[in-house]
């Protein structure tokens, strides 16, 4: 990697840092400089402005937060429809919890700073709304499968994007929960009766 991409990389690394914890318009330039250990006329040799980077960082923490990248429908059947939803979930929920909290509290910065031109509180819904969305199609594949109860697919569907919504909101406070149990009670609610129902066992906790 070139000295001036890994000075860059650098760069939004210590913004994400200062930004979840100071808020993105209390975090200064010269603030995220002294944390790289740059001087701050060197910051614009990276980034225009303050703007620019805040852009970087969205995209960088964000790039990979969209439905597809966490359940793919495409290779789900009938038989591993329930398993496939359950591990998909649970890639949602962090390994390491501490360094899911950062992500967690630039999501709520960035959906504070909807006023600024990129409008990212606009850009946040837009991505909740894609999961909101994904989730709606996944049940509606479950009912085609006959394994959802097609009547309530869609309810099922807005459920289990609000438990992992709730439970990342959880961790972000630093409650400890067992999640992935919550998350397999969640996944068996949506199984219709008769349905092949996730058990706790060794891989499924």
């Amino acid at each position: 990697m070139k000295k001036k991409d890994l000075t860059s990389q650098q760069i939004v690394e210590a913004a994400i840092g200062l930004f979840a914890v100071h808020g993105i318009e209390k975090t200064s330039l010269a603030m995220i400089a002294g944390e790289v250990g740059i001087t701050k006329p060197s910051i614009y040799y990276h980034f225009a402005s303050k703007d620019e980077l805040v852009e970087r960082v969205f995209d960088y923490m964000f790039s990979d937060y969209h439905f597809d990248h966490y359940f793919s429908l495409t290779e789900m059947n009938e038989h591993n429809f329930a398993e496939k939803l359950y591990q998909g979930g649970l890639r949602m929920f962090p390994e390491e919890e501490e360094a899911f909290v950062p992500v967690m509290r630039l999501l709520n910065e960035f959906m504070l700073t909807a006023n600024r031109s990129a409008n990212y509180g606009q850009r946040v819904i837009a991505m909740q709304q894609s999961f909101l969305d994904g989730f709606r199609e996944l049940m509606r594949l479950g009912a085609d499968f006959g394994i959802i109860e097609r009547q309530n697919a869609d309810s099922k569907a807005y459920v289990l994007a609000l438990v992992i919504d709730n439970v990342t909101s959880y961790i972000m406070m630093d409650i400890r929960l067992d999640y992935q149990a919550i998350w397999r009670e969640a996944v068996n609610s949506t199984l219709r009766k008769g349905a092949d129902i996730l058990e706790s066992r060794d891989g499924i906790q």
